[in-house]
């Protein structure tokens, strides 16, 4: 999917900081080396500018991915690129919590910048 496709809404409140989270339990990639299924959680919190991410468009945008062959800190910092790109927000962070596999789990937090206060 193209991060082209990303819908976008306009923010209701466009004069004020405020917190979005979205959170994705069911995200699934593929792990390049070992071409088995990677699963993580995916949270989404970013405050946006003039719009906001549309959850349908989003929630097929991460399904996307399940059959792309790609490392967890590829994937967390290509979502923090694709979604920033598709809003413009004043702030962005991707977390990646993947689960536990060979004995390790992994959490990888990509983000825009400081946090406006």
């Amino acid at each position: 999917m193209s991060v082209s496709l990303i819908e976008t809404f306009p923010n209701p409140a466009p004069a004020r900081n405020y917190v979005i989270r979205h959170s994705c339990p069911e995200f699934t990639s593929v792990c390049p080396k070992t071409g088995q299924p990677d699963f993580a959680t995916i949270e989404l919190e970013y405050i946006p500018d003039a719009s906001c991410i549309e959850l349908k468009s989003l929630k097929l945008y991460y399904y996307s991915f399940r059959n792309e062959g790609i490392y967890y800190e590829a994937v967390t910092n290509r979502l923090l690129d694709e979604l920033a790109a598709s809003c413009s927000p004043r702030w962005m962070r991707v977390t990646g919590k993947f689960n536990v596999r060979g004995g390790i789990s992994s959490e990888i937090i990509a983000e825009t910048g400081p946090k406006p206060a």
